[in-house]
């Protein structure tokens, strides 16, 4: 196995909506037949590692549940040790639920350990107010991350996790703790998961708050594509830089632009 090892976002990546970005097959084909090892990163709590893995079957790429890491398993896994066998009531999906019983969680509807916020399609507002509650009478608040809106299909966008975390900080006057990108939490579990060092990892994504700054934050060298939510004239709002730039992932699939990459011995600009 390589020492190099990847970290890739998957929307604005790999894909947009369900149209999967050109190169991306190749690419994580050449990773596979090279043997480096990687782990798509999301944070999109809503489906479990096989859902994800089916989505990117249909899409035309081969790979397994170890190359999925969602924010739902690294919320989890953090809530597991700081508190093993506790409670949680959730607002979320599949996914989330999931995760956090395989990390030994029960999922309950009064005097939880922890209220624990992912993205769900259908939330309701009496389950927000429920939540309010809980956490007005002592329940920590856990977000899987604060991504104020999610992508949707036709280019357009829907509530994210953020955005309705943002009603019960604002009610209960608490601070929520979130474990995702660009969380340190996420990032360091990640990087254990593919055995690299800090220098030897690489971080591809489309987002400078999450992505980017969650690869800066650890000292992984940093990819930022531009088929995603940044755009080159946003980079002068920020106070950090990734590391290298591409128009997409497909320029990944030169192996001398890999190369270079993986050597640090150029950044690339557009």
């Amino acid at each position: 196995m390589k020492e190099t090892g990847f970290l890739i976002d998957m929307d604005g990546v790999i894909y947009r909506g369900g149209e999967l970005i050109p190169g991306a097959k190749d690419f994580i084909q050449k990773l596979l037949e090279e043997d480096y090892p990687f782990r798509f990163l999301t944070n999109n709590s809503q489906r479990n590692c096989r859902d994800v893995v089916a989505k990117l079957s249909r899409m035309g790429i081969g790979v397994e549940e170890k190359h999925i890491f969602t924010c739902a398993i690294a919320t989890a896994r953090y809530l597991a040790s700081q508190k093993p066998n506790g409670t949680a009531y959730v607002i979320g999906e599949g996914g989330l639920l999931t995760a956090l019983h395989q990390n030994g969680y029960s999922i309950v509807d009064d005097a939880p350990d922890y209220v624990v916020i992912g993205e769900g399609r259908t939330i309701m507002l009496e389950s927000v107010d429920k939540a309010i509650n809980m956490v007005m009478n002592g329940a920590k608040l856990i977000a899987t991350n604060l991504d104020a809106y999610c992508p949707s299909s036709n280019n357009s966008i829907r509530s994210g996790c953020g955005a309705f975390v943002s009603m019960i900080e604002m009610a209960t006057g608490r601070k929520a703790f979130s474990a995702g990108k660009p969380n340190p939490v996420m990032m360091r579990i990640a990087k254990a998961e593919l055995g690299t060092r800090s220098a030897n990892t690489i971080m591809i994504g489309d987002t400078m708050e999450t992505d980017i700054l969650g690869g800066v934050q650890m000292g992984f060298k940093t990819v930022l594509t531009l088929t995603g939510s940044t755009k080159i004239d946003d980079l002068e709002t920020y106070a950090y830089s990734p590391d290298h730039i591409i128009a997409s992932i497909q320029e990944l699939n030169d192996p001398m632009v890999l190369e270079q990459i993986v050597n640090g011995d150029m950044v690339l600009q557009h």
